[in-house]
């Protein structure tokens, strides 16, 4: 594995982060959105991940042909099943026949530790990344 594909892999994962951290930020901007386009509340979208796998022996194998491989990749954007919030409301225009206003399924404190979470990886792939680029430009001095 060279160091481009350590790159390559390490980019990946930046790629993917910033991508949940988006969907994390338009949850939370949605929090209090109760009538979408589909006509009901705002439902939660989660990232699915997943590995962009190469084995040792494969890559090995593969060195002279450069298959790409190794890293992350968003695989698919969900929304959650999980039930609608009924708050009391009946002055909203959304409120049912009984005054209740179905809520968007987000929890905002959820989203926020999903935002921090996101936010570690991306910065300890960014440290990754500079290490990476430490270790290139090392490598180019050798030569001096």
């Amino acid at each position: 594995m060279s160091l481009l594909d350590s790159m390559n892999i390490t980019g990946s994962a930046l790629t993917a982060e910033r991508f949940r951290m988006d969907v994390a930020l338009q949850n939370l901007a949605n929090v209090n959105t109760t009538r979408t386009a589909a006509g009901e509340p705002y439902r939660r979208k989660q990232v699915i991940f997943q590995e962009r796998g190469v084995s040792f022996a494969s890559a090995l194998q593969n060195e002279q042909a450069k298959v790409e491989g190794g890293g992350v990749r968003v695989t698919q954007v969900v929304e959650s099943q999980r039930d609608f919030i009924p708050v009391y409301d009946p002055a909203h225009p959304d409120a049912n026949e009984e005054g209740y206003v179905m809520m968007p399924n987000v929890d905002s404190t959820e989203e926020r530790i999903d935002l921090m979470a996101a936010s570690n990886s991306y910065s300890a792939n960014l440290t990754a990344l500079s290490l990476v680029k430490s270790l290139a430009l090392k490598a180019l001095e050798i030569g001096k």
